[in-house]
C-alpha cells in the first residue's frame, strides 16, 4: 500500500521550527538567561528537530549542535542531586521535573544513532535522564493529569533504558484509572491540560505500552471536544475546573492529536477539525519532533467530512449545552462546583458565566446574573435539567441565616465557643448548635435555543434584591440603543439595542412580566457586577472584560431577554417546535 506523504504540512512545521531555532544558533555559545528547566528541554528537541529534518535550514548544521550543548549545560545546571529540577513555585516537584524529562527522553531518541556529531549530545541527555529517573519513579503528584504526564515519562525512560521497575509503577498508575467520564471529558474538564498532557501524554503510554484503551479514552475526549469547538477557533472553557476557565484556549495545541487520529483511524470529522486547528498557520516549534517521532503525523489527512448544521449537543456530565446553526453558535452552562462545595477554590469550576452567543464578527462572550443578596455572589445553577420541548432550565436556590440563641444545655459561662465556618463566614458562636431562621432567593433560568440565537426568561423569588444581568460583548463592535453609564459600560431599559461588528450584529430585546420596572441609566449602585465576598475579601474580582451591557432592577421579578443573531448573508427560518 501506497503511502502519501503531506509535504507542505511537514515544510510548515519545519517552518514554525526555525523561527525558533535560527535565532538561536546566532549565537550558538551565549548561555541562555531567565530560562527554566522546561523552557531549556524544549529548546534543545527543537534545535535536534531541525538538526535532523531535512526540511529545516538547520539539517546538519554545527551551530545548531553547539546551541544544543550551550542549553544542555545550562539545563545541568538546574537539576538537583535529586534528580529533579530547582525553580517555580512546587519545590522538588517530580510533576513539573517529567515535563522536563519526557522532552529530554524524546531528544535523546533524536540524537541517538544521528551520527558521531551527536554524540556528546546524547551522552550528556542520557546522564540528566538518569539522574532523574529514581525520583520520578518514586515520586508523588498533586494533580490528576500529572500522573499522566509522569508515567508518560516513565515510559520514555523505558523506552530509552529499559527497566521493568519503570513499568511497574506505571501499572500502579494506570491501576487507578483514566479520569475520563461518560461523556468523554477528564475529571479537570480543561482544554488547556487535555491538549498539553493527558491527550499527548496517554497516547505516548498508547504505543510504549501496546495499551490500545488508553488511545480510545483519548479518541473520545477528542469525539467530546468537537462540540466545544467555538466559530472563533476556540474550544469552549466555561466548564474548565483549572485556570482556563476564565480565558479563551485555542484549538491550534489539538493539531497533532486531531491529525494522527485522523490518519490512522479514518475518521473524517477528527480530519475536518485537524485542518481547523492548523487554520490560522502552524506556530509550534515542537511539531517538527514529533513528526520524525511519530512519522504518522507526516501522512495525509483523509477526507473531511462535512459539517453537519444546525447541530445540538448536551453534556450532561458538565451540564453544557450547545447549539451550533449557520447563523449562531449558543452555549448554555449550569455545571458549577461553588454550589455544592460552597466556595472559590483552584480545582473546581468557578466562572458564574451562564450563556455565550456568536454570531459571526459580533460575539457575546459572557452573560451573568448578580445579586445583592448576603454578598453570595453571582447566579450559578445548582441544576440543569433538559426539558422535552429542547429548552434547558437553570435553577439555584441561595440560603442565609440568622441564629437564635443557644439552647441552655449548649450554653457556656466563660462564652468560649467553637470557632465554627456557617457557608459564609466563620465566627466563635457554635453555629451548628443554634435555630437558625433562614432567608432564600431562589431563581429559575429558562433557556430557550434557538437557530439565531436565544430566548431567556428568568424568574427571581423571595426578598427584595437588586440584581444585575450582564452581557459582555467582545470588544470590536458598536453598541446601539444602549445608554453608557461611565467607566466604559452601558445600560438598557427600554426598547432593544444592538451590538454590530463587522458584517454581523447581535440583537438585545428586554421586557419585564412581573414586578418592579427595571433600573434606570442613574442607578449605578444597581447596575453593576459583584463577584462576591469570596472576591472581595482578598481585594480580588473574576469580573468579565470587554463591552460590559447592565439590565436591572430589584427582586422579585420576570423578565425575558430575547437574543438574536443577524447576518445580513443568511436568512434564518422561523422554527418550529
Amino acid at each position: 500500500m501506497q503511502i502519501t506523504l503531506d509535504r507542505e504540512f511537514v515544510r510548515e512545521v519545519a517552518r514554525a521550527a526555525d523561527r525558533q531555532a535560527l535565532p538561536l544558533t546566532a549565537r550558538p555559545d551565549e548561555e541562555p538567561a531567565g530560562l527554566a528547566h522546561r523552557g531549556l528541554a524544549r529548546r534543545v528537541k527543537t534545535l535536534l528537530a531541525a538538526y535532523r529534518s531535512p526540511d529545516s535550514a538547520l539539517h546538519g548544521s554545527e551551530r545548531a549542535v553547539a546551541a544544543t550543548m550551550t542549553h544542555l549545560a545550562a539545563l545541568m545546571a538546574l537539576q538537583t542531586p535529586s534528580g529533579l529540577f530547582a525553580g517555580g513555585d512546587n519545590v522538588q516537584s517530580p510533576p513539573d521535573s517529567a515535563f522536563t524529562i519526557n522532552d529530554v527522553c524524546d531528544a535523546h531518541v533524536l540524537a541517538t544513532g544521528a551520527g558521531p556529531e551527536l554524540r556528546e549530545a546524547a551522552a550528556a541527555l542520557a546522564e540528566i535522564a538518569g539522574a532523574a529517573a529514581e525520583s520520578l519513579r518514586t515520586g508523588g503528584v498533586h494533580t490528576p493529569n500529572h500522573r499522566w504526564e509522569l508515567c508518560a515519562a516513565l515510559a520514555r525512560l523505558h523506552r530509552s533504558f529499559p527497566d521493568g521497575r519503570l513499568l511497574d509503577r506505571i501499572d500502579a498508575w494506570l491501576a487507578e484509572g483514566v479520569d475520563i467520564d461518560a461523556e468523554g471529558l477528564y475529571s479537570e474538564r480543561s482544554a488547556n491540560y487535555a491538549a498539553h498532557v493527558s491527550n499527548p501524554s496517554l497516547l505516548l503510554l498508547a504505543d510504549v505500552l501496546g495499551r490500545t484503551d488508553l488511545r480510545d479514552a483519548v479518541e473520545r475526549n477528542l469525539t467530546a471536544t468537537l462540540d466545544l469547538i467555538r466559530p472563533d477557533g476556540t474550544v469552549e472553557t466555561v466548564h474548565s475546573r483549572r485556570q482556563d476557565q476564565n480565558q479563551p484556549f485555542p484549538l491550534a495545541p489539538y493539531l497533532p492529536h486531531y491529525r494522527l487520529l485522523a490518519i490512522r483511524t479514518g475518521r473524517g470529522d477528527f480530519s475536518r477539525a485537524a485542518r481547523l486547528a492548523a487554520a490560522c498557520g502552524i506556530d509550534d516549534p515542537n511539531l517538527l519532533a514529533e513528526t520524525i517521532l511519530t512519522p504518522d503525523l507526516c501522512r495525509a489527512l483523509p477526507a473531511p467530512a462535512p459539517e453537519t448544521l444546525p447541530r445540538e449537543r448536551y453534556i450532561a456530565t458538565a451540564r453544557l449545552a450547545s447549539r451550533a446553526s449557520a447563523a449562531a453558535h449558543t452555549v448554555v452552562y449550569g455545571g458549577s462546583d461553588v454550589p455544592e462545595y460552597r466556595r472559590i477554590r483552584s480545582g473546581l469550576a468557578n466562572n458564574p458565566t451562564f450563556l455565550r452567543l456568536f454570531a459571526g464578527d459580533a460575539i457575546l462572550d459572557a452573560v451573568r446574573l448578580s445579586r445583592g443578596f448576603f454578598d453570595m455572589g453571582p447566579f450559578r445553577a445548582t441544576g440543569m435539567q433538559r426539558l422535552a420541548d429542547g429548552r434547558y432550565r437553570l435553577t439555584e436556590t441561595l440560603t442565609a441565616a440568622y441564629y437564635q440563641p443557644l439552647p441552655p444545655t449548649e450554653r457556656r459561662s466563660d462564652g468560649a465557643y467553637r470557632m465554627a465556618d456557617e457557608g459564609r463566614f466563620s465566627a466563635a458562636m457554635a453555629f451548628q448548635d443554634r435555630p437558625r431562621d433562614e432567608v432564600a432567593l431562589t431563581t429559575g433560568i429558562d433557556v430557550d435555543l434557538r437557530e439565531d440565537g436565544a430566548d431567556l426568561r428568568i424568574d427571581m423569588s423571595g426578598p427584595r434584591v437588586p440584581w444585575a444581568l450582564e452581557l459582555t460583548f467582545r470588544p470590536g463592535g458598536e453598541l446601539h440603543g444602549a445608554v453608557p453609564i461611565g467607566d466604559g459600560h452601558w445600560c438598557v431599559t427600554t426598547g432593544p439595542m444592538t451590538y454590530r461588528a463587522g458584517d454581523s450584529e447581535i440583537r438585545v430585546e428586554v421586557g419585564v412580566h412581573a414586578g418592579e420596572p427595571l433600573a434606570e441609566p442613574e442607578q449605578t449602585d444597581i447596575l453593576r457586577y459583584d463577584p462576591g465576598q469570596d472576591y472581595t475579601l482578598l481585594g480580588g474580582t473574576d469580573a468579565t472584560t470587554g463591552d460590559r451591557v447592565y439590565v436591572g432592577g430589584h427582586g422579585p421579578q420576570t423578565l425575558s431577554v430575547a437574543l438574536r443573531a443577524r447576518r445580513p448573508d443568511l436568512v434564518v427560518r422561523p422554527q418550529r417546535r
